[in-house]
């Protein structure tokens, strides 16, 4: 249960050595995409950056921030235009805290777009040369951070997929890692599966209320009293209600108890289960658990996605073999054999644990190998969640007992 990753000045380790280039708003999105497209260095695409909602332009800049102390990349470029509300100092300085090599240019003063381009491509070639003499350090399981998705999900992911990533993450917690859970809106309808695995009474109502708050916004968002908040994908591939998807999602957690719950982006600080509160979303689901530090996501699928992260790679796994056949492209590992009969869930689970090492040692996901990115952040809207946290106090009941 060892790798081979970049230690860092601040003692983590990564299992990529990626130069980023972070464009602070969508204005200079294209000087960092030329940049990054001829040095070989990573970016993302995104159109935040500047808004007057302080608690949205706080939420940006973390997610940035996150992004650039995370352990996968050794070295920063931040490109700023130079006017926008998020803060290309305060997010250069927050990195540079880690001890990694951080560079700033804002183009309103470097004379241009050409300009700035022609600068960062020579400070990337520079930075590339400083972390390429970093050395290989061994790193144990136990210092990996593992994201837990689904998405584009149908009625086998519940029971092959899921369930075998819930084997996958009993071993790994088993060997001191940490996994992350998210997609609050998936576990409405599977509260009391979840509440039961709290470890602390505090975490066990923490979670309900959460779960409630995000209940209550979908109620003010369907023009109907339907309850059906899934996709027409999930429809298509036999889901009919989300509580059948919820109880599907939990099951990548496997069974060890919850031991903390975290905020959309902050790093855990306890090894185990751990919940970070992000929406169904897949790629704001993603993102922030990559803000997060998570070193890789396994993202499970059953109509199939080719969804991937600039810093972090996103293994996809198919819950049945035909999805894994037509997107051989996507795809990185099936669980289908567990439908077939021919694997059992321990199995698999075991081959995907294979597969966390593998990537961890260099193997590049499929997402990787065909340079697959996004990024995308939760909208924030104060004026909605003071709304909804007034409906939570009003109704209080989500205060489950001991059974």
């Amino acid at each position: 249960m060892k790798f081979k990753g970049y230690r860092r000045a601040d003692g983590s380790i990564g299992i990529r050595n990626h130069i980023l280039v972070i464009p602070t708003v969508s204005c200079v999105n294209r000087v960092a995409l030329d940049i990054a497209s001829k040095t070989g260095a990573v970016t993302f695409m995104h159109p935040y950056g500047c808004t007057f909602d302080a608690e949205e332009n706080t939420t940006t800049e973390d997610t940035f921030i996150g992004h650039g102390r995370h352990q996968n990349v050794g070295a920063v470029l931040v490109v700023s235009l130079g006017c926008e509300t998020a803060s290309a100092r305060r997010i250069a300085d927050a990195i540079a805290s880690t001890g990694k090599p951080v560079e700033m240019l804002i183009v309103q003063k470097q004379g241009g777009a050409r300009s700035t381009r022609d600068t960062g491509i020579e400070i990337v070639e520079r930075l590339k040369g400083e972390i390429a003499a970093e050395p290989r350090d061994e790193g144990d399981v136990s210092e990996l951070i593992v994201a837990l998705e689904c998405g584009s999900s149908d009625a086998f992911s519940g029971l092959t997929a899921n369930p075998a990533v819930g084997e996958a993450a009993d071993i790994l917690v088993g060997a001191g890692g940490t996994v992350v859970l998210s997609e609050i809106t998936e576990m409405v309808g599977a509260e009391r599966v979840l509440w039961r695995r709290g470890k602390t009474d505090r975490i066990k109502q923490d979670l309900m209320a959460l779960i409630k708050e995000y209940e209550i916004e979908l109620s003010m968002t369907t023009q109907d009293d339907s309850g059906v908040f899934i996709s027409p994908g999930n429809i298509e591939g036999g889901l009919t209600t989300i509580e059948e998807k919820s109880l599907g999602c939990i099951y990548k957690a496997g069974t060890q108890p919850i031991v903390q719950i975290v905020k959309y982006g902050e790093r855990p600080t306890e090894k185990g289960v751990v919940i970070m509160d992000t929406p169904g979303f897949d790629i704001a689901s993603v993102t922030g658990k990559v803000a997060g530090g998570a070193h890789m996501v396994l993202f499970t699928t059953g109509k199939g996605t080719p969804t991937g992260s600039c810093i972090a790679p996103v293994l996809k796994i198919s819950s049945n073999n035909d999805t894994y056949k037509a997107l051989r492209e996507d795809i990185d590992l099936s669980a289908g054999d567990v439908l077939e009969g021919t694997k059992s869930l321990k199995q698999v689970g075991e081959e995907i644990v294979e597969l966390v090492l593998d990537v961890a040692n260099g193997k590049e996901a499929k997402a990787e190998y065909f340079n697959i990115q996004e990024f995308a952040i939760p909208n924030v809207s104060v004026v909605r969640k003071e709304v909804i946290h007034q409906k939570l106090a009003e109704q209080n009941d989500f205060r489950f007992q001991q059974p």
